[in-house]
């Protein structure tokens, strides 16, 4: 295993701060956070800003983005949310009363809503498939898909508790009922490693201010070639083709940039935020997803070990995402636990019925000893 000597000299994290909550929002590197800087800057002298930087800037994000997942540049768009992303991806998907859609419950609202509303829209049916007792998500998946079944919108994990899905074995299922697989990566890419050959998905959305090391409200999708010549949500004017000669803007296209690019949400050149997202990819590709997901399985590992003397359990691997963990507890979780946690500076977040307690390479052994403190207490 390749194991990352920790990170936490590239973010502003304090001594006393133990913060296990990269699933809720990833503090920003201390280089994302000066482009950030920097980038605002930019707006006070808009004189410096020539057309070429509007595409400059989302050249340099999508390539990256593609190079996380083993895509090209033109595969990707740029959207604010995930919840963007879904929309889009459940209008360009035909349906007809009694089809359905496959979804988990418990699973986050951005990906329930927009394909619930668009079965009742259609007449097809939006399932809300149950949590499994072994957490084999995988297996409750596959025997829920059959002929009637149009779309599945999934994650890579749960984001509960990172149980895992194997998305290749569901993919090719899904293919063979020519069903359409709409993936929600927030909460692993950036943090495991994604094999876009096998999965295969026609759409895959990601928010950067997670697993990222972004900021808030950007977000990539990728589009496989046959769904780039879909419908997008609005029409943007960077969206068309020539959009790059600002002089000839009044002069109508019909057609579109090459792509994925159809898709992209209005005003994507955000020099502010876009270069943030883009320098936290860089960051994520310095180090490797490979290496990324080693370091912090043996992390969560050792969490895992040294919480259960105290009645905490996990989800066990292989079935659990090496970066992530929701602890449970028989009878549920101890009454003031939060607010015991919040006390001692350590964050981590309650997700249903499990504490969610997701690390990253900031993490050090200082601040795993006071989690386990805090769970020792009765």
């Amino acid at each position: 295993m390749a194991v990352i000597p920790c990170q936490r000299h590239l973010f502003d994290i304090p001594e006393e701060v133990a913060y296990f909550n990269c699933a809720y929002m990833s503090p920003l590197p201390r280089s994302v956070r000066q482009t950030g800087e920097g980038s605002v800057a930019k707006k006070s002298r808009p004189w410096e800003l020539a057309p070429a930087h509007f595409v400059e800037v989302l050249d340099e994000a999508r390539g990256r983005f593609a190079a996380l997942i083993g895509a090209t540049a033109d595969d990707i768009a740029v959207i604010p949310a995930v919840s963007y992303g879904m929309a889009t991806a459940a209008r360009n998907t035909r349906m007809a009363p009694g089809q359905r859609v496959l979804l988990l419950d418990e699973e986050f609202p951005s990906t329930i809503y927009a394909w619930r509303a668009r079965a009742a829209e259609a007449g097809a049916e939006a399932v809300l498939l149950p949590r499994p007792r072994d957490d084999d998500w995988t297996g409750v998946v596959l025997d829920a898909i059959d002929e009637r079944t149009v779309a599945a919108a999934l994650p890579q994990c749960h984001w509960t508790d990172g149980a895992l899905l194997d998305l290749t074995a569901i993919s090719a299922r899904l293919r063979a009922v020519g069903a359409v697989l709409a993936l929600d990566l927030t909460q692993t890419l950036g943090a495991m490693p994604f094999d876009l050959g096998s999965v295969r998905p026609d759409w895959l959305v990601a928010a950067a201010y997670k697993w990222l090391l972004g900021p808030y409200s950007v977000g990539f999708m990728y589009v496989a070639p046959g769904r780039q010549q879909g419908n997008p949500l609005e029409h943007n004017w960077m969206a068309r083709e020539g959009s790059e000669d600002f002089s000839r803007l009044v002069h109508y296209r019909e057609g579109f940039q090459p792509g994925a690019r159809r898709y992209d949400v209005g005003e994507p050149s955000n020099f502010a935020l876009l270069p943030m997202a883009s320098a936290g990819l860089a960051q994520i590709l310095a180090w490797g997803l490979g290496a990324i997901q080693d370091t912090l399985t043996n992390l969560t590992a050792d969490i895992v070990a040294g919480a259960e003397p105290f009645g905490y359990s996990a989800v066990a691997r292989p079935r659990r995402a090496g970066h992530y963990l929701g602890l449970r507890r028989h009878g549920g979780l101890p009454a003031g636990l939060p607010e015991r946690l919040a006390a001692a500076q350590v964050f981590a977040s309650v997700r249903g019925d499990a504490l969610r307690v997701t690390p990253h390479l900031y993490n050090n052994e200082q601040d795993l000893r006071r989690l386990l403190e805090v769970l020792s207490a009765r």
